[in-house]
């Protein structure tokens, strides 16, 4: 019988993030007859490390806290060899540069075989911060979740036989539509998003403001941590429509969340593919969102939701409060964003995609 490949996904940290989540996924639904996953972070034990052991992940770690450890780049050289990975799954930034280098430079002169290396790219900005204009070249493969970044890559010179784009997916049995329609809820608008500054919430909080003259009694939920958190906060104690916001800190399980909310919005200044905006359409909710990265192939504007330029905050005010007046155009958006993600956005076909790859052959 054939032993499984080990599969090491190298990760900075294990935060409730949509890369992180989504990488979570592809993991623990890995055939186990073929493949077994393994994961290695830059920092200690954090949020989904409970997750990552109940779905039977190998885990190990290269810090003791939330921080990355500032001395893992001398380090990763002898960790990588030492898990004996067959593939190596770099992804979020750091890993996508250190995972490469020492992906290639860890089994030089070695007698053993050399681990396949397959490189991610996710994110608007993830071909500037992983520097893929030269670091594609270490990889055997490169996997993007946008049609928008494959764009980007194609551009910078990445063969079409060495480049995926895999869409993300979505469990639609886990996320699904809940309770009353969202016509028949309360007011809320909801952002699911890590408070970071390419998530720009200080334009959707300027958006509320201008909501609330129309809308008065309306709320805005902010789920997520990040850096920006004391900023957003700061703005909102500042400023009276910060009495009708509420940030709540983020979480595995959003689905409470979306079958409270009416609309879903986000107002980033750069995208992949968003996780947030997949598990809401698939809970039936209506979106409105920025037109940028790979956030136009899934909000259709007009079909299952609205577009907006970035850091517009008058249109993205308008678009929301298009929503909250007409609860028959809120409810049909909903439901057409459900019936395109149970389409076209399966965990199955995502799943499967990657394991191709990961059998594949090496190209460096």
């Amino acid at each position: 019988m054939t032993k499984p490949l080990r599969v090491l996904f190298l990760m900075e940290d294990l935060c409730y993030g949509g890369t992180q989540r989504q990488t979570l996924e592809l993991a623990r639904r890995l055939d186990r007859s073929r493949f077994t996953p393994v994961m290695l972070t830059l920092t200690g034990p954090t949020d989904l490390d409970k997750a990552a052991h109940e779905a039977g992940i190998e885990l190990h770690h290269m810090g003791q806290g939330r921080n990355v450890w500032p001395l893992f780049f001398a380090a990763l050289c002898w960790r990588l060899r030492a898990l004996q990975p067959d593939v190596i799954v770099p992804c979020t930034a750091l890993p996508n540069i250190w995972g490469r280098i020492w992906g290639r430079l860890a089994w030089l002169g070695s007698s053993g075989n050399a681990p396949l290396v397959v490189g991610t790219c996710r994110g608007g900005g993830g071909p500037k911060r992983q520097h893929e204009r030269w670091l594609w070249r270490l990889t055997d493969h490169m996997v993007c979740n946008s049609e928008a970044l494959r764009e980007i890559l194609q551009g910078f010179g990445v063969p079409k036989a060495r480049l995926s784009y895999i869409p993300n997916g979505v469990d639609t049995e886990f996320f699904a539509p809940a309770g009353a329609a969202p016509s028949a809820r309360a007011p809320e608008i909801l952002c699911v998003a890590r408070l970071a500054g390419d998530k720009d919430h200080m334009t959707l909080l300027r958006a509320f403001e201008l909501v609330l003259q129309i809308h008065p009694t309306a709320r805005l939920r902010i789920v997520g941590d990040g850096p920006e958190e004391a900023n957003l906060r700061a703005w909102a104690r500042e400023h009276a429509a910060g009495s009708n916001v509420d940030f709540i800190a983020g979480g595995l399980d959003m689905r409470a969340h979306y079958a409270g909310a009416r609309v879903f919005a986000l107002s980033s200044v750069r995208e992949g593919q968003p996780n947030v905006i997949l598990e809401a359409m698939a809970c039936g909710l209506p979106v409105c969102a920025t037109a940028v990265g790979g956030i136009p192939r899934l909000v259709e504007d007009g079909v299952n939701g609205f577009l907006s330029p970035v850091g517009d905050a008058a249109a993205m005010a308008k678009n929301c409060c298009k929503l909250l007046a007409d609860g028959a155009l809120c409810d049909a958006l909903g439901q057409a964003g459900r019936t395109r993600v149970e389409k076209d956005f399966s965990f199955t076909a995502m799943v499967e995609a990657h394991q191709r790859i990961f059998a594949g052959p090496r190209c460096c």
